[in-house]
């Protein structure tokens, strides 16, 4: 199994599917972290200086699960669905041999994530099922497919804490609450987290289940009630 993680700057594979990536490695699956832009205009300061900062981060990140990034290069906040970012896809998934990309929704609320979720769809034709995450604070996003990470949220807080430069509690915090939400979405016990995705078939792709890492376990809906006796 050879899964290619596709993120827009270089914390954003760690913010929406660290978890489900830490269950492919789980697996044995081969990873492949790539990041469309420079990330230079995540923060204040040298934007030349920011950039191998946070190349640096997302290599310590991704080394997390043994895989090193990829970097596109492409200029952070003016990124385009143009023929040099689907060319650049286009070869990233035939060199990686991929059975399944994982990137950002189509409809999340950063510009340069909408560009790469085209460019990727693009560039995926029918060579490869897309698989799309959820989106920041989940809005406007209805998953069809949740995967249990409960057993990965540490090692996915390592991740998000290794961008240091981007302030990363406040995402950890974000990540925290959205999974445990999903995990409550799929009646998870108390505790429990998922990472949400979206599965859009598209010939000849119609069914991925058989790609994706356990989902959270199905539990009986159980009514609370109280006993009420006559004594007293």
């Amino acid at each position: 199994m050879k899964v290619l993680a596709l993120g827009a700057h270089p914390d954003d594979i760690e913010i929406f599917m660290f978890g489900t990536l830490a269950a492919y490695a789980a697996q044995g699956a081969e990873l492949t972290f790539a990041i469309a832009t420079d990330g230079a205009k995540g923060g204040k300061g040298d934007p030349s200086v920011l950039a191998r900062v946070r190349r640096e981060e997302a290599a310590a990140a991704a080394a997390l699960l043994g895989a090193t990034p990829r970097f596109l290069d492409f200029p952070d906040g003016g990124l385009v669905a143009d023929a040099a970012l689907i060319g650049s896809l286009k070869t990233l998934i035939r060199e990686t041999g991929a059975n399944l990309v994982i990137t950002h929704a189509p409809n999340d609320y950063h510009a340069d994530h909408r560009a790469l979720s085209d460019g990727v769809r693009i560039a995926a034709s029918f060579a490869v099922p897309v698989l799309h995450a959820d989106t920041m604070g989940g809005t406007g996003f209805s998953p069809t497919h949740y995967v249990d990470i409960s057993a990965y949220r540490d090692v996915k807080t390592q991740a998000i804490r290794a961008h240091r430069s981007q302030m990363p509690e406040q995402y950890i915090d974000r990540a925290r609450v959205q999974n445990e939400f999903r995990a409550g979405q799929c009646n998870g016990v108390a505790g429990s987290l998922a990472e949400a995705f979206r599965f859009e078939p598209t010939f000849p792709f119609a069914d991925i289940r058989a790609l994706l890492p356990p989902a959270p376990p199905v539990r009986p809906v159980m009514p609370q009630t109280k006993i009420v006796s006559d004594a007293g």
